[in-house]
């Protein structure tokens, strides 16, 4: 089993992320940011990675660490559960349909992080959660999982479909990127032998 934990704690936030990357995508969230951790349980849903992500942060002063450290606490788990990358698809994409909306994710698990951006919301928050933060999220976890991942909201209106139409697709991006290929036979998926760098 593909799996790791995360234990963090610093001044800003106390975390403990457990992941599962040959899991059925059942979740156990709670960062105490109601529509964050919806967004979270989307992604563990519908990227069958099942995910305990428990965070007590400092959401008296903002939202900002708590979004960060959960994406980057995840991203950690991910990396560490993927070994060396053995067998892995590597690549992954998904158009995502909700409603009027349409997004389309595509991520290569290359160990060089990047995050292309172009999606955008018409107000300040969703919830309680400052709508600035979302690109924050992507941009912290591609950091630390070491993912190449382009995100672009093709059309849509309603912003909480346009946010839940873009973790929905980078999750199922990253199911199929995790993914073992039997045809692989466990090598490396990179002619260079190695994925990062």
């Amino acid at each position: 089993m593909r799996t790791a934990r995360i234990e963090r704690k610093t001044h800003e936030t106390d975390i403990f992320v457990e992941v599962n990357l040959d899991g059925t995508g059942q979740f156990d969230v709670s960062t105490g940011i109601g529509f964050l951790d919806h967004m979270v349980e989307q992604f563990s849903r519908h990227s069958l990675i099942d995910l305990t992500c428990r965070i007590k942060g400092d959401l008296h002063v903002d939202q900002h660490h708590t979004t960060e450290d959960c994406a980057l606490a995840i991203g950690q788990a991910i990396v560490h559960a993927l070994g060396d990358k053995g067998g892995i698809v590597r690549y992954g994409h998904a158009y995502s349909p909700m409603d009027e909306t349409l997004s389309r994710v595509a991520v290569d698990i290359s160990g060089r992080p990047y995050l292309v951006w172009k999606a955008a919301f018409s107000q300040a928050r969703l919830g309680e959660m400052d709508t600035e933060l979302f690109e924050h999220w992507f941009h912290s976890i591609a950091q630390t999982a070491g993912l190449t991942l382009h995100i672009e909201l093709l059309y849509g209106a309603n912003n909480h479909h346009i946010c839940e139409s873009i973790y929905k697709g980078f999750a199922r991006a990253m199911r199929l990127a995790v993914e073992i290929d039997p045809r692989k036979q466990g090598a490396i998926p990179s002619t260079k032998g190695v994925l990062g760098g």
